[in-house]
């Protein structure tokens, strides 16, 4: 499968799936961008089972943004709708190849399991962190 453009009118129909989707946030003036991204579209013809989109940083601001995205090229790799990596930095075709295969190794009712977790100990500390607060006004 060969690259796709992704717009705010097409993202959440391309990546929504229970697919293993693969995201290049680039720019077209960014040298590194322009580097990578033979290397994402050669390895893309590999992996027809999988989503290989690109965002346009210039043109999709407002999805650049919703991902927190400041540093270009960033890849973003998400299986059954959770993000499994996001970092900036263009990678080498061996070593995004490495990280195709890590991500369908994973287990992701695990990956789910660790997220619940991590949510509830978060949750858990919040609220300890308000009663302590609570206790000190009050003291």
């Amino acid at each position: 499968m060969a690259t796709a453009e992704l717009t705010s009118a097409n993202f959440d129909a391309m990546t929504g799936s229970d697919r293993l989707v693969l995201i290049d946030f680039w720019a077209a003036w960014c040298g590194p961008c322009r580097m990578f991204g033979p290397v994402f579209e050669r390895v893309s013809g590999r992996h027809p089972d999988a989503v290989f989109g690109k965002v346009d940083t210039e043109a999709q601001p407002e999805l650049a943004g919703a991902f927190g995205i400041s540093s270009i090229p960033t890849l973003m790799v998400i299986r059954d709708g959770v993000v499994l990596y996001a970092q900036p930095g263009a990678l080498p075709e061996a070593a995004l190849e490495e990280l195709i295969g890590k991500a369908r190794e994973l287990d992701m009712d695990e990956v789910r399991d660790q997220i619940a977790q991590h949510s509830e100990q978060a949750q858990h500390g919040a609220q300890a962190q308000q009663s302590a607060q609570a206790q000190a006004g009050g003291a």
